[in-house]
């Protein structure tokens, strides 16, 4: 039985090291039992069997290959021992820097030379390679200008590779400023240079001793074969002789070499084949490169490597190189369109647009595709506009078929009323109604317009930035080259940028007019045409928005035009804005004038008759709360942001405020006047109440269930006066302080109307209450047949007159009672009433005894002594009148007897007289 073979043991190299395809003996144990044994030759890991020669199961002949690794072990692989190990290793060194003027025992790749003045390798043509410095010393270039030295030196060159160079001028150009010790250092660099050319020579051919080896072992075989040959003896002269030896020579040559030279022969073919191969892989592989690339989105790597091949193959003759190049163009205009195709989509950042018009612009795409970006963009936030238009639209016709629930019902309770500021619930309802704007219950409270309002100006706002940048961009060209590199193209871009301001600020101006118009269609329809209505418009305005929305909208509006001016915006662009805020402003203050006067009209519901120490109800109170809570709602939008103009610049504007706050006024006289002169079943007193800070003197009126039309219009009349001197005054303040115009004529107006009221429910409570009294006099002064002429001595004040002066003091207790600042007045035009009637009954009087003077002088002083404080002079003229109609008293007897009757009348009414015994400081005029 035969033993198995031992694995191949790799015991030794020669040489260890060396740059690649050096040729190495390799000697050690179990190489292989021959040539057909040997299944694999690895050094460094680079496979060099192709190379490889069996000389004997202890030694190999081979050429290292281009590993990638520096060092590495020699593995031999044998059919009959296997894989095998090995004890040494071999060093790969680099190759030498080789350039284009030096020796080389091999061939160069001229496709990856090594550039010797950036230390790297390059993929051009070696003849662009210039040495750095040749004279090995510091180049100092002078500043001669070209033009002199062309004229200079005609027809030379400085370029020293070239065939006119010249010396002189390249000194002049390099080292003009250098010294002369400087220059004698290049000579000897030069000198070392050229002794390195002489030694390269012999190096040259230690580099290339194992070629000339085989050459001369091929050459002494020749020899010996054509030694062997001529010892043979022929017959024949020596010309034939010397014939036949070269014939045989040259037959032993071509059987020797013939096997070589056809091997030599293919793989040189191959080798070419390779070389073209390699050399224009970039082409051939190009078209799938170009594929792959796309498909990871490597656009750059695509456009780098096209214009590569442009500059190479773009002109060339070749067919293959044709047929492959037109390839390439298929794909990259395929390219073209999908970067189009990418750009022109929507929605799309600012990013990939401007990345998508630098790839356009550098693979020459026709026509301009940043232009054709700007458009569509322009056309898409149109549109989205549009469709956000109608999807509220559509929802608020949708909701619209649905029950009406508190949620929905936005024009019930959504709208704050600014009486409802004086209760704590309505208070709370208008604050949960007016949270942070974005959560969602505030949404579905918001009408639609307003929710859609909002959704508008934040999408213009989101779009409209990066429209503006990409337009920026394009106008300064930085589209095309951050680092301003491709001056071409940005002077281009620039050029039609120019010529294209117009066309882009028609596009600016058209989303601004489509932003407003919207917008005012939404929430102030009457302001469009009816074409524009049709196209803007389409809600359903069943109800005018609040002004507490409009002042929302406003805000919103504001924010957005600020945003806008924030980008650069001309001005000129943004005015239509400003002119729909000045518009909607005004709408806002009409509407909330409007919406005042409505809830003032109402206010007659909240009269609950309960009056304070000063006579007045709670209703002066909350008509004046009502007319501020409203101005200050109006605060922000009587507000001028910059840029804005003011609400009251026009004059229509002016005369609309000023009689839209005359008709407020106006209202609540109007409703004073309903109140007053309401019929009792009308009022509903099931709530009244006593104020415990009055009185209980004042409490009497309350007692009974109701109250009587008397006394309403003495509370109205305390309101009236209250309203006169304060309340209307201290509105006025507020609407110049809030910038109203006309605020003299609002006044005068209001105060005109109220002092017309102020009459009016005077002279029906004087009606009400004088007419009784004076209706009673005359009955009472000729009751039981009483006759002037025939009467007794008088013995006091007769009954009708204390009657009549009881009436007068109830009249009086009712008036203090409900305002004591109003019985002045009250009381005094009931003195002038009664005071004239009694003077005209005296006149009436033919003649009067002398009792009957006495007892009508004695009567008409009582009564005159007793309202004395309440005298005018009107009243007093008609007391004397009165007197003066009577008989004068001629004895003292009379006198004495008309004095001991008046005071003993004032002594017996002595309590129901003292409500006439005030002060005369508390008189006042009527």
């Amino acid at each position: 039985m035969s033993r198995a073979r031992q694995p191949p043991l790799v015991t030794g190299i020669s040489p260890n090291e060396g740059i690649a395809w050096t040729k190495v003996t390799i000697r050690g144990e179990n190489l292989g039992t021959g040539p057909t044994d040997l299944l694999g030759l690895t050094i460094c890991g680079h496979n060099c069997l192709l190379t490889a020669e069996w000389m004997s199961a202890s030694k190999i002949v081979c050429r290292v290959g281009q590993a990638k690794n520096d060092k590495g072990d020699i593995i031999v692989t044998t059919k009959s021992g296997g894989k095998g190990t090995s004890t040494v290793s071999f060093k790969l060194l680099k190759p030498e820097k080789i350039g284009i003027l030096d020796q080389s025992a091999v061939w160069v790749d001229e496709m990856n030379y090594y550039d010797m003045r950036t230390d790297r390798n390059k993929g051009i043509p070696p003849l662009s390679l210039r040495p750095a410095n040749p004279l090995g010393i510091e180049i100092d270039k002078g500043r001669f200008p070209q033009k002199d030295l062309e004229s200079l030196f005609p027809g030379m060159s400085a370029d020293f590779t070239s065939e006119n160079f010249s010396a002189a001028w390249y000194l002049i150009e390099n080292h003009s400023t250098t010294s002369f010790d400087q220059l004698k250092t290049a000579v000897v660099n030069l000198k070392k240079q050229a002794n390195k050319k002489n030694e390269g020579s012999l190096a040259y051919v230690k580099g290339g001793l194992s070629t000339f080896f085989e050459a001369q072992d091929a050459l002494s075989a020749i020899h010996q074969k054509l030694e062997a040959d001529g010892t043979e003896k022929v017959e024949g002269s020596m010309t034939q002789k010397l014939e036949n030896v070269l014939n045989r020579a040259s037959n032993t040559a071509d059987t020797l070499f013939q096997e070589v030279l056809g091997r030599k022969d293919k793989a040189d073919s191959t080798r070419n084949a390779l070389n073209v191969l390699q050399r224009f892989k970039f082409l051939f592989n190009l078209p799938l490169n170009i594929e792959r690339n796309i498909q990871k989105g490597d656009y750059d790597v695509v456009i780098n490597d096209y214009e590569k091949a442009k500059s190479l193959f773009g002109k060339t003759e070749v067919q293959v190189f044709k047929k492959y190049y037109a390839e390439v163009e298929t794909r990259i205009e395929a390219l073209r369109e999908l970067l189009l195709d990418k750009l022109l989509e929507t929605p799309s950042t600012l990013h990939d647009q401007k990345r998508y018009i630098r790839y356009l612009s550098d693979l020459h795409a026709p026509g301009d595709p940043a232009w054709q970006c700007i458009g569509a963009q322009h056309q898409w936030i149109l549109q989205l506009m549009h469709n956000c238009k109608e999807s509220y639209v559509k929802e608020q016709k949708g909701s619209n078929t649905l029950l009406h629930s508190p949620m929905l019902d936005l024009d019930s309770d959504v709208r704050p009323s600014p009486i409802g500021h004086l209760s704590q619930t309505a208070s709370l309802k208008r604050g949960s109604s007016f949270q942070s704007g974005r959560d969602d219950a505030w949404r579905y409270k918001a009408p639609q317009q307003v929710v859609f309002v909002e959704k508008l100006t934040k999408l213009v706002v989101s779009q409209l930035p990066n429209f503006w940048k990409l337009w920026v961009s394009y106008v300064n060209g930085s589209l095309f080259s951050e680092t301003a590199e491709k001056s071409g193209q940005m002077e281009r871009s620039k050029k039609n940028a120019r010529q294209r301001q117009n066309d882009f600020k028609k596009m600016i101006q058209e989303v601004m007019h489509s932003l407003v118009k919207l917008i005012r269609g939404a929430l102030l329809p009457f302001s469009l045409r009816e074409g524009e209505l049709r196209q803007y418009g389409g809600w359903e305005m069943k109800s005018e928005l609040s002004g507490q929305w409009l002042t929302h909208v406003i805000q919103t509006v504001r924010l957005s035009s600020e945003s806008l001016t924030a980008l650069e915006i001309p001005n000129d662009m943004l005015q239509i804005i400003q002119d729909l805020i000045l518009d909607l402003r005004v709408r806002c203050i009409i509407v909330t004038l409007q919406h005042t006067a409505e809830d003032i009209k109402r206010l007659a519901e909240k009269e609950d008759w309960v009056v304070d120490n000063e006579g007045l109800t709670s209703l002066p109170s909350q008509f004046e709360q009502c007319i501020i809570h409203s101005l200050q709602s109006l605060k922000t939008v009587l507000d001028c942001k910059p840029g804005e103009a003011s609400v009251f610049q026009q004059q229509k504007t002016q005369e609309d405020v000023c009689q839209l706050s005359i008709g407020i006024m106006q209202g609540f006289i109007d409703c004073l006047e309903q109140l007053s002169t309401k019929p009792d079943g009308d009022i509903d007193t099931s709530h009244l109440s006593v104020d415990v800070s009055s009185p209980d003197l004042f409490g009497s009126i309350h007692e009974e269930s109701s109250l009587s039309s008397e006394q309403r219009l003495l509370i109205a009349l305390s309101n009236c006066r209250y309203l006169e001197r304060h309340t209307f005054l201290n509105i006025a303040e507020h609407f110049e302080k809030h910038g109203f115009q006309g605020v003299d004529k609002i006044t005068q107006v209001s105060m005109e109307s109220l002092k017309e009221l102020d009459q009016r429910l005077f002279e029906m409570y004087i009606e009400f209450k004088a007419d009784p009294i004076v209706g009673s006099l005359e009955p009472g002064i000729y009751a039981g047949y009483f006759d002037w002429k025939d009467c007794l001595v008088p013995t006091g004040v007769r009954n009708y007159l204390k009657e009549a002066l009881v009436n007068i003091i109830a009249v009086h207790a009712e008036v203090f009672t409900i305002s004591k600042d109003l019985v002045p007045r009250v009381m005094s035009r009931v003195v002038e009433a009664v005071s004239e009637e009694l003077s005209r009954l005296m006149q009436c009087v033919s003649s009067f005894s002398k009792n009957g003077a006495l007892q009508a002088k004695l009567e008409i002083c009582a009564l005159r002594d007793t309202v004395a404080i309440y005298l005018t002079p009107e009243s007093k003229s008609s007391f004397k009148q009165a007197l003066e109609a009577l008989p004068q008293l001629s004895s003292g007897t009379d006198r004495k007897l008309l004095e001991e009757l008046l005071n003993k009348f004032k002594s017996s009414m002595h309590l129901q007289l003292t409500c006439f015994q005030a002060s005369s400081s508390a008189m006042m005029k009527t």
